[in-house]
């Protein structure tokens, strides 16, 4: 088995130069850093977290693998995870994806290097079956996105449930003409499926047929929300509703169509999801799903702290309760 000092003598560095790579020390020069990560790989050499820990040099670190940390949502999450972590004795390093395979799997080498003894994935961009080898360098948790396998512990939601709610409580308004937001590809696979599921359902036990038309994909942000009211409202046929993927989309929505003078709800009824800030802030106060993004965050932190406690711990599922919130955009 290599050791810290067949690292120096590989990289022709010292031993000391070598410890403050592994322990992430900055002010090593970055050509120094990757000679020190070159002779790590060559060497399948991996530092023991449990000594250096016990030296005193090691305060357990877990990463936590977001799309955007500006979309509330994600934000809300990582603040009730990073609260729950610290008040526990550890310290959160938040890694930004971008929806990017490539960052997603840097992020996941954290894990290899030992640079976080645990990682929590709130969105899922690579297949699991990339995913997955990393799995035998530290803990991994699904926070919010999951995989119909049982090969980590997942904290997670009815996403099915949330999005026939959404639906169903739009029909039961009255409306047959509903139009739908996703963030990801309206299909049987991929991101967003569950939801889509949902939705389909909800449609299908009412006997309305979906129009594809009305089906807007890769949606996230408030000015995405925008591009989809005008896009609406140049159709000679028109929905009556809107059922979205997220607060951010239906807070554009709210925000564009009162500009082109659409009254909300009479003349278009709108549902967000996540029950962000933002829908108690528009005008009118918006319909939406909750997501129980406490819960999430301190769960996550419950199972992850066993899991790094005891690497042999049961793999289980944990269903938060998700629901319909009412105001006034319906």
């Amino acid at each position: 088995m290599a050791t810290i000092l067949d690292v120096a003598k590989l990289s022709g560095l010292s031993k000391t130069t070598v410890s403050r790579v592994i322990n992430n020390h900055p002010y090593v020069s970055d050509k120094k850093r990757e000679l020190v990560l070159k002779a790590m790989k060559e060497l399948g050499y991996t530092p023991n977290p449990s000594a250096r820990r016990l030296r005193g040099q090691l305060t357990t670190t877990i990463g936590v693998i977001v799309p955007r940390i500006v979309n509330p949502f994600f934000a809300s999450l990582v603040n009730s995870i990073e609260l729950a972590a610290y008040k526990k004795g550890h310290q959160v390093l938040i890694c930004q994806s971008y929806e990017d395979k490539e960052k997603e799997l840097a992020f996941l080498n954290l894990l290899k290097t030992k640079q976080v003894d645990g990682v929590i994935m709130t969105s899922i961009e690579n297949d699991w079956e990339v995913i997955e080898s990393y799995n035998e360098y530290g803990c991994i948790l699904l926070c919010n996105d999951y995989v119909n396998q049982t090969v980590v512990p997942m904290v997670r939601l009815d996403q099915a449930k949330g999005a026939y709610l959404g639906a169903k409580h739009l029909i039961d308004r009255g409306h047959q003409k509903i139009a739908y937001c996703t963030g990801g590809l309206f299909d049987e696979q991929g991101k967003g499926k569950d939801r889509n599921q949902g939705f389909q359902k909800a449609l299908k036990e009412a006997g309305i047929k979906i129009n594809p038309k009305w089906i807007f994909i890769d949606q996230h942000t408030i000015e995405d929300g925008k591009q989809v009211i005008k896009q609406i409202l140049e159709m000679e046929d028109r929905p009556t509703a809107i059922f979205t993927g997220s607060d951010e989309i239906a807070g554009g929505i709210i925000i564009e169509a009162k500009e082109q003078g659409i009254t909300i709800p009479n003349d278009f009824a709108i549902i967000g999801f996540d029950d962000q800030p933002i829908a108690e802030i528009v005008d009118p106060k918006l319909t939406t799903i909750r997501q129980p993004v406490d819960q999430m965050g301190n769960k996550s932190i419950e199972v992850m702290i066993k899991m790094l406690e005891n690497p042999a711990l049961d793999i289980k599922n944990y269903e938060l309760p998700i629901e319909l919130i009412v105001r006034q955009s319906t």
